[in-house]
């Protein structure tokens, strides 16, 4: 796969997440500027989970019957007019259904990226793609958080959906440009009334399913992490607030440094050995993590150690849970990617909101949390384990 197609599909499926880091920075000045409060504005970020969950379920069949650049376009389009939408909303119901929108869209980027890197890479060689796409993708929560501050200090929180209306533009240009048609044409390709039928005969797939929710749970707890990171470090630790961005930066440096490594150690290793090796390392972080928050430490450096290390291995789990979820489904790779992606943000919603829900003024939630989808993630792995797979 070239570097121009590779840049190309990194930053489809960067932009999508993007959106949720970009604006974190604001919910102060969005709660003024609505006459709210900061709970009510985390709505507008309940909003774009459900979007972006739900989306990659239509996107799916639309990439299998109709070709991977058509509904693409389609998706960029509709995420870069909400975009514009968001930064002229009046009200916070406005940005609400904005944000919906604007999640829609942005699916479609990383629903068809996940197909077309199947369209053109074997299993292995899925893998490794996945994992260069993660040092792309892994830019997004170590700059956008930093970028959105410094918008909003600078120009205001409007701002901030501007440069994603213009970076959504420049997006679709490049696709536009340069991004061929990978779907083959040859294969007959299943009628959209078929969908539903599609969608049950995965969630049939033992193999996909098993690998989809190991990779699915364990994304979750970094879920998690977002959610309960700003508690944590600014109010119970009194982490300058302006400082925060640093210290997220920091564990998404991991988070691409692991990916990069991944890639290189599957040369020698399936991506399936990887991953059954590396949900062990996230779920012992995880417990490790759980034990300091229980013991309510006074310092936050203790807390950071098993944090960084259950991020930092999701840069080995996700993309060789992804490459082994996809392997195999040929002309369905768009209802699978759709799916998988339906999956994964489905438990992750779940997983941010469960944060909020224990909330009892400490690090137990969040590391609680991120330590329950770790277990779980280590019982999907073991499953398959069990099942055959040619990507031992």
């Amino acid at each position: 796969m070239n570097l121009r197609i590779l840049l190309i599909l990194g930053a489809l499926s960067a932009f999508g997440p993007m959106a949720i880091d970009f604006y974190l920075p604001s919910f102060p000045a969005l709660a003024i500027a609505f006459g709210t409060d900061v709970e009510h504005v985390q709505l507008s970020l309940a909003a774009y989970f459900i979007g972006l969950a739900l989306g990659q379920l239509v996107y799916g069949p639309l990439a299998d019957r109709y070709g991977r650049r058509g509904p693409l376009l389609a998706g960029v389009a509709l995420f870069t007019l909400a975009s514009l939408g968001c930064t002229l909303a009046t009200s916070l119901e406005g940005l609400i259904v904005a944000r919906f929108i604007q999640a829609l869209g942005g699916c479609a980027g990383m629903v068809v990226s996940r197909a077309v890197v199947r369209d053109l890479c074997d299993p292995v060689g899925a893998a490794k793609v996945f994992s260069q796409l993660m040092l792309v993708m892994g830019l997004a929560p170590i700059l956008a958080p930093l970028g959105g501050g410094l918008l909003l200090d600078s120009f205001g929180w409007r701002s901030i959906f501007v440069v994603l209306t213009l970076f959504s533009a420049l997006c679709g240009l490049g696709v536009a440009a340069w991004l061929p048609e990978t779907l083959d044409r040859s294969l007959p390709h299943p009628p959209l009334r078929g969908a539903f039928r599609e969608y049950r005969r995965l969630f049939g797939d033992r193999a996909f399913i098993a690998f989809s929710l190991a990779g699915g749970v364990a994304m979750a707890g970094m879920f998690a992490y977002i959610a309960g990171s700003p508690f944590v470090f600014i109010q119970l630790y009194g982490v300058p607030a302006e400082h925060y961005g640093w210290l997220f930066g920091s564990n998404a440096a991991g988070f691409i440094l692991v990916s990069q490594v991944n890639a290189r150690l599957l040369r020698w290793r399936g991506p399936a050995h990887l991953l059954r090796r590396a949900i062990w390392v996230y779920l012992a972080c995880a417990l490790a993590l759980l034990g300091l928050a229980l013991a309510r430490t006074e310092a936050l450096w203790p807390l950071l150690i098993p944090l960084f290390g259950c991020i930092a291995s999701l840069g080995c789990i996700i993309p060789n849970a992804s490459a082994c979820a996809m392997a195999g489904q040929g002309r369905h790779a768009g209802s699978a990617s759709a799916l998988l992606g339906c999956l994964q943000f489905g438990i992750a919603a779940c997983a941010a909101a469960m944060v909020g829900v224990l909330h009892n003024g400490t690090a137990i939630p969040m590391a609680l949390v991120i330590s329950v989808c770790g277990v779980v993630a280590v019982l999907c792995a073991l499953a398959t384990a069990r099942l055959a797979t040619p990507m031992h």
